[in-house]
C-alpha cells in the first residue's frame, strides 16, 4: 500500500489540476517525495496536499467570480469614482475580451471566437448590426499567426459616458444631439487596438421613431481633456429607417440625433382652433382698445398713448391679415395675385408689429431712465417714420423680387402620415425663401425681444428704487397692494413689449411649449385691451392723487416737443 501511494496521490492532484485548467487558470503540480516506511507521515502529507489544493482552486474560483462579464462594467466604472479619472473605457476594453460568462447569459452581449480569415457579422439586438472585415480581425493579432481571435460586441447605456470637471461628473452636452435610443454600441476584437482600416467597419443603427440630423460618432478619451463624442474617421449614411456608419477603427459607437418633435392630428386640430379663435378675439379687442386710446388721448394727450395706439393698429393688421390669408387659401386653392397681396400684407403687418414693439421699449427707456434734459423735435413723426417706414421698405423690396405667394407646409404626425397646410406667405417658388424668413421672422424678432427684455429689467430696477427711496412708512396692506400693482405693471409691459415672442424657443422642446406659444401670441390683442383698461384706471387714480404725490407724477412725465 505504501509503495502505491505516490502514484494515486499524483493522479488525484493531476485530476484537480485538469479541473482548474477547464476554468482557464494556471495550475501548479506539487512534487511529493514519501518514505514508504512511514505510514503516519504518508497520511499527514496526503491531508496537507488536499488542503493546499482546495485553497488554490478555491482562490481561483473567487478570482473567476470577479472576472465575470456582467461585473466588468460596474467594476471599471467604480474604479473611475475611486481614482477620479475618466478612462474607464480602457479598463473595460482590457477585461471584456478575457472575461467569463456565467451560466445566465447576458442580453445584448456577444463574445465568441472568430476566424481571422473571414469577415464577421453580428447583431447584439434587433436594432443594431456590426459587420467586421477580415482585415480588422487580422490587424488585431499584430503579426501573430493566430487563426482565431475573440470578438466582443455589446450595448451600453449612454449615461455611463460622462464628463468629469472639478470633481463633478455631468452628462456631456454635444451640439449634435443625444445618442439614438440612449445606447452605445461596443465593438472589440482581440487584445490590441484596431485603427486606420482601409476596409471600414460597418455599423447599422435601426430606429422606429422620427429623428433628424443623425451623425455617427465614437467616444474619444485623451490625456488633455475629458471624454467627448468625435466624428473623426466615421461616415454617416441615412437610409430613412436606419443609420449606417462606416468607421476606420473599433471603439464605442453611437449615432447622435436631434429628436424631431411631432404633433398628431388631434393636437394639430386643437392648435388650429386655438389660433383662429385667439386671432378673432384679438381683432375684436384691438378695435375696442383703439377706441379707448382715442378717448384717453382726448382727455390727456400723451406721447405714450399715441405709441400704444399705433402698436394696437399694427396688431390689428397682423391678426386680420393672418385670418384673411388662411381663409383665402382654404376657399381658393390657386396661387394668384390675391394670395401674393395677402402674403405681402401679412409680412408687412408682422414687421410693423415688431418695429412698434421695439419703439415701445425705446420710449420706455426715455420715459424712465433719461427723464430730464430731453428734447426731441417732432418726436411722434420720427417714431412713425421708423415704425411704418421700415416695414413698408422691406415689404416693397420683397414684393419686387417676387417673394410672396402660396406657402405649403407638410405636417407629419407620429404615424408618418403627411397632411398639407397652406397659407399666403413667402412663396415656395422663391429660391432664397429661407434667408428672407430667417432674417425677418427669426433674427429681427430675437433682437427686438432681447432689447425689450433689457428695458423691462430697467423698469423693474426703477420701480424698486422708487419704492426704496420713499420717505414715509407704509402699512403692510398698502405694501402688498403696491407689490401687486408693480407685478401687474411688469406683466402688462412684458406683453406690450412683445416678450411672449420669446416663447418661440419652447416650440422646439415639447407639444406643451407649442400650446403655450400659440395661446399667448394669438391673444396679444386681448392683452393690449387689458393694458388699455389699466391705463384708464391709472388715469382716474392719477387725477385724484396728483395733488397728494407730485413727486411720482414728475417721474412719469417727459418733455417732448411735437
Amino acid at each position: 500500500m505504501c509503495e502505491s501511494f505516490p502514484v494515486w496521490v499524483t493522479l488525484l492532484l493531476r485530476w484537480r489540476c485538469e479541473s482548474v485548467k477547464q476554468e482557464e487558470q494556471p495550475c501548479e503540480l506539487y512534487q511529493v517525495t514519501l518514505e514508504p516506511d512511514s505510514e503516519t507521515m504518508m497520511w499527514t502529507l496526503f491531508t496537507v496536499l488536499l488542503f493546499v489544493s482546495d485553497v488554490q482552486t478555491g482562490g481561483r474560483k473567487t478570482s473567476n467570480k470577479k472576472n465575470l462579464c456582467h461585473n466588468v462594467l460596474s467594476d471599471c466604472y467604480q474604479n473611475v469614482k475611486e481614482h477620479q479619472n475618466d478612462d474607464w473605457t480602457r479598463c473595460y476594453e482590457n477585461h471584456i475580451s478575457t472575461c467569463i460568462q456565467s451560466r445566465y447569459r447576458m442580453t445584448n452581449f456577444i463574445q465568441r471566437m472568430v476566424n481571422t480569415s473571414e469577415e464577421v457579422t453580428e447583431s447584439p439586438s434587433e436594432f443594431h448590426r456590426v459587420h467586421v472585415p477580415s482585415l480588422a480581425l487580422q490587424m488585431s493579432t499584430r503579426g501573430r499567426s493566430e487563426d482565431e481571435v475573440v470578438l466582443v460586441t455589446t450595448l451600453i447605456n449612454s449615461t455611463f459616458f460622462t464628463t468629469q470637471r472639478k470633481g463633478r461628473r455631468t452628462m456631456p452636452t454635444p451640439d449634435q444631439g443625444s445618442p439614438l435610443g440612449g445606447l452605445v454600441l461596443v465593438v472589440k476584437v482581440g487584445n490590441r487596438p484596431v485603427k486606420n482600416l482601409t476596409q471600414p467597419v460597418t455599423l447599422t443603427f435601426r430606429h422606429n421613431t422620427q429623428v433628424k440630423d443623425g451623425v455617427c460618432v465614437y467616444w474619444e478619451v485623451t490625456e488633455n481633456r475629458p471624454g467627448y463624442w468625435s466624428r473623426e474617421g466615421c461616415e454617416t449614411r441615412d437610409n430613412g429607417d436606419k443609420f449606417v456608419c462606416s468607421c476606420d477603427h473599433l471603439s464605442f459607437f453611437a449615432v447622435l440625433v436631434n429628436p424631431s418633435l411631432t404633433v398628431d392630428s388631434a393636437n394639430a386640430r386643437n392648435l388650429s382652433y386655438i389660433t383662429y379663435i385667439g386671432s378673432s378675439l384679438s381683432v375684436v379687442f384691438t378695435v375696442i382698445s383703439l377706441i379707448i386710446y382715442l378717448c384717453l388721448q382726448k382727455k390727456r394727450p400723451e406721447k405714450a398713448i399715441s405709441v400704444h395706439a399705433q402698436l394696437t393698429v399694427a396688431l390689428l393688421c397682423l391678426h386680420l391679415s393672418f385670418l384673411l390669408c388662411c381663409l383665402w387659401v382654404w376657399r381658393v386653392k390657386e396661387d394668384g395675385w390675391v394670395c401674393f397681396s395677402l402674403g405681402l400684407f401679412l409680412h408687412w403687418s408682422l414687421m410693423a408689429t415688431l418695429c412698434w414693439m421695439a419703439l415701445e421699449g425705446f420710449h420706455l427707456y426715455l420715459l424712465l431712465v433719461r427723464v430730464f434734459n430731453i428734447y426731441v423735435r417732432r418726436y411722434l413723426l420720427k417714431l412713425s417714420a421708423v415704425g411704418w417706414g421700415i416695414p413698408t421698405l422691406v415689404a416693397g423690396v420683397c414684393g419686387i423680387f417676387g417673394v410672396y405667394g402660396k406657402d405649403s407646409l407638410k405636417l407629419t404626425d407620429i404615424n408618418n402620415h403627411t397632411s398639407p397646410a397652406d397659407i399666403c406667405w413667402l412663396s415656395d417658388a422663391f429660391p432664397h425663401k429661407l434667408v428672407v424668413s430667417f432674417i425677418t421672422t427669426v433674427a429681427f424678432p430675437g433682437l427686438v425681444v432681447l432689447c425689450n427684455a433689457c428695458m423691462l429689467g430697467l423698469v423693474v430696477f426703477k420701480l424698486r428704487s422708487l419704492r426704496h427711496n420713499e420717505s414715509w412708512k407704509l402699512v403692510n396692506t398698502e405694501k402688498r397692494k403696491r407689490l401687486w400693482k408693480n407685478a401687474a405693471t411688469v406683466l402688462g409691459l412684458s406683453c406690450v413689449l412683445g416678450l411672449p415672442w420669446a416663447l418661440l424657443s419652447t416650440t422646439y422642446v415639447s407639444v406643451t411649449g407649442i400650446y403655450i406659444f400659440t395661446v399667448f401670441n394669438s391673444l396679444q390683442g386681448v392683452f393690449m385691451f387689458l393694458w388699455s383698461l389699466s391705463l384708464t384706471c391709472k388715469s382716474h387714480s392719477d387725477h385724484n392723487s396728483s395733488s397728494k404725490n407730485p413727486s411720482t407724477q414728475k417721474i412719469m412725465t417727459t418733455s417732448f416737443n411735437n
